[in-house]
């Protein structure tokens, strides 16, 4: 049996110890899911924003969650229906509940992953913990009638043809 001196011993159990402090300082309590988007964006197979009133922006055109539903049925059709799914903020909007909603519409219906920026950390979307929602056409607010709406293109109104109906009154 090898006798090691208590002087060396300890110095080893010193190493050891300290080793693991240093790689334990290095983790910190992070784990895989929180890496930063910017450096992950490019891994996705489709980055999509969200915009106002429930509606996204994908590859610059802003449709609502019936368009989008209608772009992935499009993408499966031809073969191109991604597999990962990266929904960002825009300038306009940042991710609201009716973004994640949907988005897990999308998920459950065309059976990829979607993940969103949750504060700078990717999170992913769970469809059962987000009650996904059906999608929807986006709705401009309805504005008040102006007093030409009830008018022609010659400033008479719809009422008040007078003069000869082209429609055969002859």
């Amino acid at each position: 049996m090898i006798r090691l001196s208590t002087l060396s011993t300890r110095g080893a159990a010193v190493l050891v110890l300290g080793s693991l402090l240093v790689l334990g300082g290095c983790h910190r309590g992070a784990s895989k899911d929180a890496v930063g988007t910017t450096q992950t964006q490019s891994q996705f197979d489709l980055t999509m924003k969200a915009y106002k009133n429930g509606q996204f922006l994908i590859d610059g055109a802003v449709v609502s969650a019936l368009d989008a539903g209608s772009h992935f049925a499009f993408l499966k059709e031809t073969g191109k229906l991604p597999k990962t799914v990266l929904l960002l903020p825009s300038d306009d909007s940042k991710i609201r509940k009716q973004h994640l909603q949907y988005m897990a519409r999308l998920q459950l219906d065309y059976g990829f992953v979607a993940y969103y920026d949750d504060g700078g950390k990717l999170a992913r979307i769970n469809p059962v913990e987000t009650k996904a929602r059906a999608l929807e056409d986006y709705h401009a607010p309805a504005s008040a009638p102006t007093s030409d709406s009830s008018k022609d293109a010659s400033g008479k109104s719809y009422g008040d043809q007078g003069g000869s109906d082209a429609s055969g009154g002859h």
